[in-house]
């Protein structure tokens, strides 16, 4: 389990992971709690898959400090063992089985769990017979999911490996992460693009954009942040008031406008006597805004 004296599970400093001319991580600061389910959202590029590879030691940072429970993960044997890193990508021997890949991952993870391995290797129904490397897509996405899942290790990273399984599938495997967690608390990271998928899982939110976090936040905070009105134009204006703007969308007089910030009671009470509708904002749609205002504002910079 993680330390105890330790409340971070993982801590960066100054993190910078630079590729030739490519600069995937620049500077990032951050710290992910011991025991939680953290969402690692971001575009293609954003330098989630680069924080998670030097986060689990499989590449070394250009520059900066990391620490896993509170030491440097990088070929040390007494941390990596509690790290299991589960990538879409993930690359097995020629003639290697599913039986085979779960019989390595529990020699290489002591805390290793059989019955919850057979369990969903049954429920994904993953091929006895069949090698790997000729597996379907989906099937192979379900040799790594359970891995993870069964590793039952202390720090467990999720590199969008489920991207492969249908929506069933998917559903099957946020499920058993669900009841698995609440059963064996650990510290879970889980890389995806499907945002709204996973909004129900994630406890805490890292929000990567070009190489540098844009945004960390407790998920239940985040999902206040932003709320959306629809109604007469005028009256959705006075009632966002001075709020930060992220879209605006306009048909005739009626306007869609999506503001940063939460309605009080009282603002609640005077949208429906403006007859303003007040739609939450999802978890996919905020990212998407706040995202698109970061990029706008570099934008302008570059101009000035």
């Amino acid at each position: 389990m993680a330390d105890p004296a330790d409340a971070a599970a993982v801590r960066v400093r100054g993190l910078t992971r630079r590729y030739r001319s490519t600069t995937a991580l620049d500077g990032v600061d951050l710290e992910l709690a011991a025991g939680s389910i953290h969402g690692l959202l971001g575009r293609n590029g954003a330098g989630k898959s680069s924080l998670m590879s030097v986060v689990t030691g499989q590449e070394f940072q250009s520059s900066g400090e990391v620490s896993v429970f509170g030491q440097v993960p990088h070929e040390n044997e007494s941390v990596l063992p509690r790290i299991c890193f589960i990538r879409e990508s993930m690359r097995y021997t020629e003639d290697i089985k599913a039986r085979h890949a779960f019989k390595a991952a529990a020699d290489a993870f002591p805390n290793w769990d059989w019955e919850i391995c057979e369990r969903l290797a049954e429920e994904f129904q993953v091929p006895e017979r069949t090698k790997i490397k000729k597996m379907s897509h989906g099937q192979r996405s379900a040799v790594g999911v359970i891995t993870g899942l069964a590793s039952r290790a202390d720090l467990t990273l999720f590199d969008e490996p489920y991207v492969g399984l249908d929506p069933v599938a998917r559903s099957q495997f946020y499920r058993a992460l669900l009841e698995d967690y609440t059963e064996h608390p650990r510290t879970i990271i889980v890389s995806s693009h499907l945002i709204d998928e996973i909004a129900h899982l994630i406890e805490n939110v890292v929000l990567l954009d070009r190489g540098r976090v844009l945004l960390h936040e407790e998920a239940d905070a985040l999902r206040d942040r932003a709320v959306t009105l629809v109604g007469r134009d005028d009256a959705v204006d006075d009632l966002a008031g001075g709020r930060a703007v992220l879209t605006r969308e306009a048909m005739g007089r009626t306007v869609r406008l999506t503001v940063e910030g939460h309605l009080s009671e009282a603002e609640r009470q005077r949208a429906a006597e403006l007859e303003i509708d007040v739609l939450p904002v999802g978890l996919q749609d905020l990212v998407v805004h706040l995202t698109t205002r970061e990029q706008d504002a570099r934008g302008k910079e570059r101009q000035a």
